[in-house]
């Protein structure tokens, strides 16, 4: 990076430290941007040049965890499926979640509805993009109702394991059901083909 890329992170990184700082200490609630901009020594206009709104501030990865998923089905090996590089990808996600700093926000989660519902809003905006890789590498000119249906199902697996007692016993039940169901539905179809000759 350029010395003005390297600038903007630092002043980003202080920023979503500040605000993670104030937010463990007192709550989110409890904490205004003001209080943010005044902690990490920038203006409030500077907060929201990095942060569109306040939830965004506990969730400064965003960028990063949109390029891993992506990845993690772009990228998987040769006769992996996209269930099972998924999985794989959400058992990561949650064994990371679970170590720190990850583990103090998920706790502030719980004890906010604003938080949590920013948090679900954010992972479903990763719906296009995938429904994107999984048409392109199908050799297909526009996403079926099937992809986009199976993008939109896989993508509420996590969200349900994470208020799951156990999230891994959540996860493969998750994609179990996904492709039995998948495989239910090529079954029916085939059966209903063969009706109609």
């Amino acid at each position: 990076m350029g010395r003005r890329e390297r600038k903007k992170a630092a002043t980003r990184e202080a920023i979503r430290d500040a605000a993670l700082e104030l937010f463990f200490d007192r709550g989110f609630d409890a904490v205004s941007v003001r209080e943010v901009a005044e902690r990490a020594d920038v203006s409030p206009t500077t907060v929201f040049a990095h942060f569109p709104q306040k939830e965004s501030l506990a969730f400064s990865d965003e960028d990063e965890r949109h390029e891993r998923l992506v990845a993690a089905v772009r990228d998987r090996a040769p006769g992996t499926t996209v269930s099972h590089a998924l999985r794989a990808h959400y058992l990561a996600e949650t064994a990371e979640l679970a170590s720190e700093p990850y583990g103090r926000v998920l706790a502030l989660m719980v004890e906010t509805p604003s938080l949590v519902d920013y948090a679900e809003r954010m992972w479903l905006r990763h719906e296009g993009a995938l429904v994107e890789q999984i048409t392109t590498e199908s050799g297909l000119p526009e996403p079926t109702d099937s992809i986009r249906l199976y993008v939109r199902f896989a993508l509420q697996i996590p969200l349900l394991a994470s208020r799951s007692a156990d999230p891994r016993a959540a996860i493969d039940a998750g994609f179990q059901l996904l492709d039995d169901g998948a495989r239910a539905v090529a079954v029916d179809s085939g059966r209903r083909s063969g009706q109609g000759r």
